[in-house]
């Protein structure tokens, strides 16, 4: 799509595509507000049928109220498209995440526990919605899988939503089958080269597959096609389709979340499996029915009763009756004829990754983290995790790349003093500042620590011993040593003379918050940095009070200084102005501010977003820059020599 506005919203940015539409970052002109706009396939617009189901289906669809199912506020039509606005679901990053993708950045399988709750969430979700009676039938969702089950932010574990509800009926059971197959056959160029032959053209002198027994399917292919219920592969039964679908698509996830593949012929059942305390054979036996009439009507009836059971030896008759290559020879057909038809309809193909690593070992906090912590008994007690990178895993068509594992037993953060800023409401914001600085407006905090300087040199290079390398799990940059006054020589990282106490710069805001993972911190917040800069003097305009020389910090200069050169502000904080640009938490909105206003507690700026904020000033920066409400932004992975961080963490 080219244009940057649908109906009453702005489109900030493409989150995905798939089968069922493109998904985008949106937010609403008027209200201020970011939603999850999924724009359905341009060719419903003509299709009858759809509007039918379209005017039938929206009030029992907008009826859907539950806290595991994404909620959907509205259904509009604008510029020739039917689109769909819902909530916008992050995890604690702020990043839209689904079920695979944090099954892959998980890097183990989950224990028993996990699965029960995880699963006990879905079965809650989807009990609710069978509740639901629309044309005379239990309200379907007819499409779960891992793709449409999203991660929400931590609590007490990992929260789930389930998306999509009643989608698939307004396109069409049929619709969305031919689909599957047709962007199958994109992915693998077999409707290039049918329509070539159709043409008269010569651009593939033979058929890209030689055999087509050994077609390569699609990882999103295998997915769509193997959550779906018998009932749902054959289309003289299509319009028996109704909630024992899901109840099917439970079964599958299931077996997923244990073996880590998807149920295929004949498979083991998880009793071979002797970690596991419930009957989940019990669970899976009774699902994957082949007759919907014998499968069971409530999944958390079902939970409950399995749990109740001693795991049983056995193997599960034969579900699947082809294997992936048969199933490519039956289909090939179809797939050339879907997209000889709808060859001008482009779809592109999310391709998630479904290998999931070994337990890890387990990761303590060693003395030399916890002693700082101790120390300050409002500091709450950090967790050392060995592996930060692993959180940015994401899905990928090729092999996720993993670091070479090192000792890193002896390898000890260097810990920098904090100071505890405590809670309470407080002013931000400019009333002749920047236009994104406007209102300034009053917020409420809760109490914190922030490190009292930016992180060194020194510090960093410990936290790149640790990862092995300049990357994180998914190959992206942590810092780029070119632009920083690190180097790596002969396979060791060394320090440019004189600068190991000058803060890192250089590092992306990937690799500030994979740092403060590893030492068991966070980036500060906007509000929490700017309330910080201010030093207790809310009408302060820089860090030093209401004016600011270049003997009070570096800035207009021609290279970083050390931290802790220049004096403190109010709460003993040093180069909260100049120095370095600081990455903070949160994604950048131009008028986040007005929204900061009706919801003051704890701002952690938009849900979603292309840029992070950084805040500051630096070496390089004017005198305008360094005011405590100036604010800035940059694409996360964005590499920059003026560029560095300081941490935070919550205080008990």
């Amino acid at each position: 799509m080219e244009q940057r506005t649908l109906g009453d919203y702005h489109l900030i940015k493409s989150i995905g595509q798939g089968t069922l539409g493109s998904v985008y970052l949106a937010e609403h002109r008027f209200m201020k507000r970011q939603f999850v706009l999924k724009i359905l396939p341009e060719e419903l617009a003509s299709d009858r049928g759809f509007i039918q189901r379209f005017e039938e289906d929206i009030a029992c669809i907008s009826t859907l109220d539950h806290p595991g199912i994404v909620k959907v506020h509205n259904i509009s039509f604008s510029q020739g498209l039917y689109f769909i606005i819902s909530d916008c679901i992050v995890d604690e990053l702020g990043e839209t995440k689904n079920l695979a993708q944090y099954l892959i950045g998980l890097g183990r399988t989950l224990e028993e526990d996990e699965l029960y709750f995880f699963l006990r969430q879905i079965a809650e979700a989807l009990d609710y919605a069978h509740t639901k009676v629309l044309s005379g039938k239990p309200l379907a969702h007819r499409n779960l899988k891992l793709n449409n089950i999203l991660i929400g932010k931590k609590a007490n574990g990992v929260e789930l939503y389930i998306s999509d509800f009643g989608l698939s009926r307004l396109i069409g059971a049929g619709g969305v089958l031919t689909r599957t197959f047709k962007n199958t056959a994109e992915a693998i160029g077999i409707g290039q080269y049918l329509l070539s032959l159709k043409s008269g053209q010569d651009r593939y002198p033979s058929p890209p597959i030689d055999n087509p027994k050994l077609l390569p399917l699609h990882t999103s292919f295998l997915q769509n096609y193997a959550f779906l219920a018998p009932e749902q592969k054959r289309l003289d039964l299509l319009n028996q389709v109704g909630s024992k679908a899901d109840i099917y698509a439970f079964g599958v996830l299931t077996f997923y979340l244990i073996c880590n593949e998807l149920p295929e012929g004949i498979f083991e059942m998880p009793s071979t499996l002797s970690r596991y305390k419930y009957d989940w054979d019990f669970l899976l036996q009774s699902c994957l029915q082949q007759n919907p009439a014998k499968r069971p009507a409530s999944l958390v009836a079902l939970l409950e009763e399995m749990s109740r059971l001693t795991p049983t030896t056995g193997q599960m008759p034969q579900t699947f009756q082809l294997s992936i290559e048969e199933l490519a020879e039956a289909k090939i057909e179809l797939l050339v004829e879907e997209c000889v038809k709808s060859s001008s309809d482009k779809c592109a193909v999310t391709t998630p990754e479904i290998g999931i690593e070994k337990d890890p070992p387990p990761v303590t906090a060693s003395p030399a983290v916890l002693k700082p912590f101790l120390s300050n008994p409002e500091l709450a007690i950090p967790k050392v995790d060995l592996d930060p990178g692993a959180i940015f895993q994401t899905t990928s068509t090729v092999k996720v790349y993993q670091q070479e594992r090192k000792d890193t037993a002896n390898l000890k953060p260097l810990l920098t003093e904090m100071v505890v800023i405590s809670g309470g409401q407080f002013a931000r914001g400019s009333v002749d500042g920047n236009r994104d600085e406007m209102p300034r407006h009053q917020i409420i905090l809760s109490s914190y620590a922030i490190d009292i300087h930016p992180v060194s040199n020194e510090q960093f290079v410990r936290f790149l011993e640790v990862m092995g390398g300049e990357k994180d799990g998914n190959h992206n940059d942590i810092i780029r040593l070119r632009d920083s006054r690190i180097k790596r020589t002969a396979g060791k990282l060394s320090i440019e003379s004189g600068y190991a106490k000058h803060p890192v710069v250089g590092v992306t805001w990937y690799g500030a918050i994979a740092y403060a993972k590893w030492i068991g911190k966070r980036l500060p917040t906007e509000a929490e940095w700017e309330i910080a800069a201010r030093g207790g003097n809310e009408s302060a305009f820089y860090p030093s009070g209401e004016d600011i020389e270049k003997t009070q910090a570096n800035f207009f200069s021609s290279d970083t200084t050390a931290v802790m050169s220049y004096a403190p502000n109010g709460f003993g904080l040093y180069d909260m102005a100049g120095n370095v640009y600081e990455w903070c938490y949160d994604w950048y909105g131009y008028n986040y501010y007005e929204i900061s206003v009706q919801e003051p507690d704890n701002p952690q700026g938009p849900l979603q977003g292309v840029y992070r904020v950084l805040r500051g000033g630096c070496w390089k920066s004017l005198k305008e820059d360094l005011r405590c409400s100036r604010r800035h932004r940059n694409n996360p992975g964005t590499v920059n020599g003026t560029y560095g961080f300081r941490c935070a963490a919550n205080v008990s």
